[in-house]
């Protein structure tokens, strides 16, 4: 008796995630296969594909263009990461202190995150161009401009800044929900041992906020190597190729080189790639939070 309802229990159990296991199957499972097609073999959207061998990621190895926009990612990183996360704590700090409004607030922030890419990319092109509304304002007080999409570094740091613009709100409300979810004893108990509000955040917050932190560095990593509409449309890459980020040459491979079978290695090179920066930035930094 008991193994025939173990069995009915298995039956319905596998019913109900038959339609994920289906959906995994043709969006993820297929493409897969295809991707792994595709990366060793030669074609060019006309025909079956041939085997290559190894060609296709030979070909990458020793592809300049690839490793210039890799390292134009860890460029981008390294404005992006410390900038994001410092304005979405503060914004998840400021969002902890609202007593009322909170609900707009953060959804007024989130219209960023779900706004088009085009859309702000054009605005903000707008706003920072050589005789925009920004440069105007520098030039009436300083008597100076600043070439924001025409200077290598400067490119790339503007670009971080409109991906920040973007993003805040999201990663803050990662952040927030990790600052609401610290028990208020804890800081209680700090403050009658004579703790001040820095002490207690570098030592009870930013401590057991890990998790979160973590969790927003992984989003940021891999945001960073999948970026394109902003790039694309505001600098197409430069200037010097500065800007020029891997889905941006994967693109150029694929659709305007016809060559999509190298354009599938290079994403398997960037996945590759991605998943390393990942697995060292959670060694390095993540830390196992325990509340008691």
């Amino acid at each position: 008796m008991a193994s025939k309802i173990k069995k009915r229990e298995a039956r319905k159990g596998l019913l109900i995630s038959s339609t994920y296991l289906i959906y995994a199957a043709i969006f993820w499972g297929y493409p897969f296969v295809w991707l792994l097609i595709l990366a060793f073999s030669r074609w060019r959207y006309v025909g079956s594909p041939r085997f290559a061998g190894l060609r296709n990621f030979i070909r990458v190895l020793y592809d300049p263009i690839f490793w210039k926009s890799f390292f134009n990612v860890l460029n981008f990183l390294m404005y992006y990461i410390p900038i994001v996360l410092v304005f979405s704590m503060l914004f998840a700090l400021a969002l902890s202190k609202l007593k009322y409004g909170r609900t707009f607030v953060a959804l007024s922030f989130l219209v960023a995150n779900v706004s088009s890419g085009v859309a702000y990319s054009i605005m903000f092109s707008k706003l920072f161009a050589e005789n925009g509304p920004l440069n105007q304002m520098i030039y009436k007080y300083f008597h100076t401009t600043i070439p924001w999409f025409t200077n290598p570094q400067l490119a790339m740091f503007s670009i971080s800044i409109i991906v920040v613009w973007k993003f805040i709100g999201y990663y803050g409300l990662i952040l927030y929900a990790g600052i609401i979810s610290i028990p208020k004893s804890i800081y209680e108990a700090a403050e009658l041992d004579g703790a001040n509000k820095l002490v207690k955040f570098f030592k009870i917050t930013l401590p057991l906020l890990n998790p979160s932190i973590i969790m927003v560095l992984v989003f940021a990593i891999s945001l960073s190597f999948g970026i394109f509409t902003e790039p694309y449309m505001i600098t197409g890459g430069g200037p010097m190729r500065s800007t020029l980020m891997p889905m941006m040459v994967m693109y150029t491979s694929a659709f305007q080189k016809l060559d999509p079978t190298y354009a599938a290695t290079m994403s398997i090179f960037t996945a590759i790639l991605s998943f390393s920066i990942i697995w060292i930035t959670r060694r390095l930094f993540e830390r196992e939070v325990s509340i008691v």
